[in-house]
């Protein structure tokens, strides 16, 4: 699941080439399983499930060294696994959309309504940013960035990236792309020139909860299924 997450998220763009990775925490322990590198690297787009290594919250594991590596920036993972009990799945990834608007200091804003709930919910909660645009590859760098991010699910990190945080692997990846949405949509808006009203009150409160069953296990089968096409032409 770690490795389909990785493949739809590169197949979205929001990772491209070497760089992203995805977790998840190993229920009951101090471990999780993360995407590893090893001699046979294709790329995040091309994830299979033994790039998926099991390792202790500091990146100690069997095998590494020997055949595979963790990212450099694994700290961003173990550093929120400890803090944060909650957070079953952690993903790092480096949408572009998200980056110019991290860059240029582009605020998102509840522009629009039912084209896309949950990314209308992230821009009402707000959308923490850490200001170093550095490679998060110590515990004493991804600190000051977890502290940032709080107990929200999303931080954009300035001229850098993204962490997206969830119980479920499906809840965090399908959270990942609707913020990609809701910075797509933020950047198009800008490059109009024209500045977009917020949407009514009246109209936000007529939006309902659709649930986790679909707004997160329906819409990531929807990807999977997706990847399965893709993968077969």
């Amino acid at each position: 699941k770690v490795a389909v997450s990785c493949r739809i998220l590169a197949m979205e763009g929001l990772v491209e080439g070497l760089l992203g990775h995805v977790s998840v925490r190993i229920s009951g322990t101090n471990e999780m399983l993360i995407r590893c590198r090893s001699q046979k690297e294709q790329g995040v787009r091309y994830t299979t499930a033994d790039a998926i290594r099991r390792v202790n919250f500091d990146g100690h594991g069997p095998h590494l060294g020997e055949h595979y590596r963790v990212p450099n920036e694994l700290p961003i993972h173990g550093g929120i696994y400890k803090k944060r009990l909650e957070a079953g799945c952690v993903i790092h990834a480096h949408p572009p959309d998200a980056l110019i608007c991290g860059i240029t200091g582009l605020e998102f804003r509840p522009i629009f309504g039912a084209f896309n709930i949950p990314a209308l919910r992230m821009a009402l909660e707000g959308i923490p940013i850490f200001p170093r645009s550095c490679l998060i590859a110590r515990a004493e760098l991804a600190a000051p960035m977890i502290d940032i991010m709080g107990q929200n699910n999303i931080c954009l990190m300035k001229g850098h990236g993204i962490t997206v945080t969830g119980k479920t692997v499906e809840e965090a990846t399908v959270r990942a792309l609707n913020f990609n949405t809701l910075a797509r949509i933020t950047l198009q808006v800008a490059l109009t020139g024209r500045k977009a009203p917020d949407i009514g009150v009246e109209d936000i409160q007529e939006l309902p909860d659709l649930g986790s069953t679909f707004n997160d296990l329906w819409v990531w089968r929807c990807y999977v299924k997706k990847l399965q096409e893709e993968d077969r032409r």
